[in-house]
């Protein structure tokens, strides 16, 4: 069974077990978390929510927060002389998905 969900501007598609990382939330390490945004249910037959899923919700553990690896936007004009370093660590939440209810 696998459930595709909504947060943070993005689509996951998740089963029990997995381990995934969205854009940050402001939820507590160890906490529980529901997702209520639930796109889509798959096992035998596909369900499809217009635009969600009544009462699908998808529960979660919240494993860590952090920051992801650092990626350097540079920027360089030749014969000028301009030159631009800039770094960007994006923030993350880490959860571990529990239980798919429909």
């Amino acid at each position: 069974m696998y459930a595709i969900i909504a947060t943070g501007g993005k689509q996951y598609k998740v089963s029990e077990g997995d381990i995934i990382r969205v854009e940050k939330l402001d939820v507590e390490e160890g906490a529980s978390y529901d997702f209520t945004e639930v796109l889509a249910i798959g096992d035998e037959t596909l369900t499809i929510g217009t635009p969600t899923v009544e009462g699908a919700i998808v529960k979660a553990t919240v494993q860590r927060q952090g920051k992801a690896r650092k990626v350097v936007v540079y920027k360089y004009k030749r014969k000028s002389g301009y030159h631009k370093k800039q770094g960007h660590r994006q923030l993350f939440t880490q959860f571990r998905i529990d239980q798919i209810v429909r």
